[in-house]
């Protein structure tokens, strides 16, 4: 019996250590995911940085005339609409409508993107914060095109996200330089850029992204890093910035910022620049401009830098001479 019960013994304790074995297995294998696998975290956003936007592919979009608006002795207004891939997805496609001006002669001819700045939306008229300068500009045989950009004019609605939304005007950008070979008059090489405020935001950013050579002249632009540049702002609002504030901490809990802001790409920018400045500029501090071109300036960027005393941030009483400044600047860049 005694030796029985030691032959037994190997086996019982065999089987036991299997059984426990077993129920530890398949109690893992039975774990949700959840317990097994850290959810990974989405960012839809990434696809804004400058880094990513540089080498996206960005699809060109389709520009139709939609309306005249004005026949003027040298120029015809035309009301546009823009269909394009705010995402870069092309499942997901918006519209944008704006202002293009054709000058009546010439049929080879070079052609300004003209970016404004901030506007209220209900306010907003399309060719708000662009239509003198672009009138000046196709008085003198250029093209000139002007989005509203999405959530103004006769625009589809912005992004849901207000992040998004300010990112979506560079998407807007791209792919609208993308089709500018869709209007028949452009000569199809002089491309420039007018820029005002945040609208010189956008440019520089644009300028960062393509690395393009397209000349720039930019009014009062906004040149500060993101996010203090949006924060800058938010006294105006009516809830003195509670809701961008909120928003922008939920955003930094997910994003590097530094990945967003164009202070940081500086180097990327190869075209030359007009930057000009009021003096009595109250919309944001003159610094800000003297700064812009002193960081460009020292790394060996072609700019040139124009202030104006006793002048506002919509170059008043200077405007003549400012508008006259940059004409003379896309001139001696022509093609």
């Amino acid at each position: 019996m005694n030796k029985l019960i030691l032959l037994l013994l190997p086996i019982l304790g065999f089987a036991l250590g299997w059984g426990i074995h077993a129920k530890f297995f398949t109690r893992i294998d039975n774990a949700s995911p959840i317990q097994n696998i850290k959810e990974e975290i989405q960012r839809p956003l990434d696809r804004y940085t400058i880094e990513n936007l540089s080498n996206a592919e960005v699809p060109e979009g389709k520009l139709n005339l939609v309306r005249e608006i004005a026949d003027e002795e040298k120029y015809v207004s035309y009301a546009f609409s823009f269909d394009f891939n705010p995402t870069l997805d092309k499942n997901i496609v918006k519209s944008t409508s704006g202002q293009i001006n054709i000058p009546k002669e010439g049929n080879s001819l070079p052609l300004v993107l003209m970016l404004r700045g901030y506007i209220d939306q209900e306010a907003f008229i399309t060719g708000d914060g662009t239509r003198k300068a672009a009138e000046f500009f196709a008085q003198n045989g250029f093209l000139t095109v002007a989005p509203d950009f999405l959530g103004y004019g006769q625009s589809d609605e912005e992004a849901g996200n207000i992040f998004e939304t300010r990112f979506q005007t560079y998407t807007t950008v791209l792919s609208l330089i993308k089709s500018l070979n869709q209007i028949e008059k452009w000569n199809g090489e002089d491309i420039f850029i007018w820029g005002h405020s945040n609208g010189g935001q956008i440019a520089l950013t644009t300028l960062e992204i393509t690395y393009a050579s397209y000349p720039t002249a930019l009014w009062a632009p906004v040149s500060k890093a993101f996010p203090y540049s949006v924060l800058f702002f938010t006294d105006d609002s009516v809830d003195v910035g509670k809701l961008i504030r909120n928003e922008l901490a939920k955003f930094e809990e997910t994003y590097d910022v530094e990945k967003y802001s164009l202070t940081n790409y500086f180097d990327r920018i190869s075209a030359p620049l007009l930057i000009q400045q009021g003096e009595q500029d109250e919309a944001f501090p003159k610094t800000w401009s003297d700064e812009l071109v002193l960081k460009l300036k020292d790394i060996d960027k072609d700019v040139t830098y124009y202030t104006y005393p006793a002048t506002d941030h919509n170059m008043r009483p200077s405007w003549n001479e400012a508008i006259l400044k940059d004409l003379e600047f896309f001139s001696k860049h022509l093609k």
